[in-house]
């Protein structure tokens, strides 16, 4: 996704209608979506390359410059005629977001684009011999039903780890996964449950379930301001949120994903790839706006906290 900021400020309500007129003082371009986990995941160190389906227009050139600057290989993104790439244009004034506009094709990817997007994935795998593969899901009809589980398939035949942030429409598509990482509201919409309190009874309780159905290896949930869980078959945990002063909660998920699966990838750990994913997330939370994670001031709290 191309992300578009309109920064300006307010000096009057419009005689038009009762609306703010904000005065354009800048325009600035970002990288979002699936590009803003990779973006975090180059900021941290990792090759990282993205497959995606995007369209053959200004905003799907704008948003391939912007990750090739960053140093994301894009070689393997497909454009397509008939698509047009999400962009999401938010207007701001004094560091508050006052409207978005989002201009985007959400249906799902017909057969041949399916087809070419798999076999893509699938030289990439047998070629490099990557570490991880991140599925972020933003319901935008790249991550269908069809490539979701041919992914995951050549990525167990080949012992790639696989890492999900999901949404609500495939939700239960990715089976055999590695991470499975929701947030607590699609835990409840996916398995319809009514409880507020969630205590770690009742969320090692919540991973059984959504075991029953995905068949994978670890959950790891974000709780939002209380912080995070973990959970596989040998141990887990709440880890709690750390104070921080947020300005916006934008990307955080695609920070908390990023820095989770390049943690589990390299060190196994669970629960390191959990506390240290929990800090990462609150740190991106201080920016406004999607942002990278700076890997220096990661390290700097993660010695802080974690010592």
């Amino acid at each position: 996704m191309l992300d578009t900021y309109w920064w300006g400020h307010v000096e009057r309500i419009s005689p038009e209608a009762p609306v703010p007129v904000v005065l354009l003082d800048k325009r600035e371009l970002r990288i979002g979506g699936a590009g803003n986990v990779a973006l975090n995941l180059v900021s941290l160190g990792a090759t990282t390359t993205i497959f995606s389906v995007i369209g053959e227009d200004d905003a799907g050139k704008a948003l391939d410059s912007l990750m090739t600057e960053q140093g994301i290989d894009t070689s393997y993104i497909i454009c397509s005629k008939t698509r047009r790439t999400t962009d999401k244009t938010r207007i701001i004034s004094r560091n508050q977001q006052m409207m978005r506009l989002d201009a985007e094709t959400t249906a799902d990817l017909v057969a041949t684009a399916e087809d070419a997007l798999i076999d893509r994935i699938k030289e990439y795998i047998i070629k490099e011999k990557p570490a991880v593969i991140i599925f972020e899901d933003y319901n935008k009809g790249v991550l269908t039903s069809r490539v979701i589980a041919e992914v995951i398939a050549i990525c167990s035949q080949h012992h790639v780890i696989t890492a999900v942030d999901p949404k609500r429409k495939n939700f239960f598509s990715f089976k055999g996964v590695t991470i499975f990482k929701p947030n607590l509201k699609e835990v409840k919409d996916g398995l319809n449950l009514l409880v507020d309190d969630l205590d770690k009874d009742s969320l090692k309780q919540i991973h059984q379930l959504l075991k029953e159905q995905l068949g994978h290896d670890i959950s790891f949930i974000t709780l939002s301001e209380k912080g995070v869980y973990f959970q596989n078959d040998k141990i887990g945990a709440i880890i709690p949120s750390h104070l921080r002063n947020i300005a916006d909660v934008s990307g955080a998920g695609d920070t908390v994903i990023a820095v989770a699966a390049l943690l589990y990838a390299t060190t196994g750990d669970v629960q390191l790839m959990a506390a240290v994913a929990n800090i990462a997330g609150g740190l991106v939370c201080e920016e406004v706006g999607t942002a990278a994670i700076n890997k220096e001031k990661l390290l700097h709290e993660c010695k802080l906290l974690l010592s």
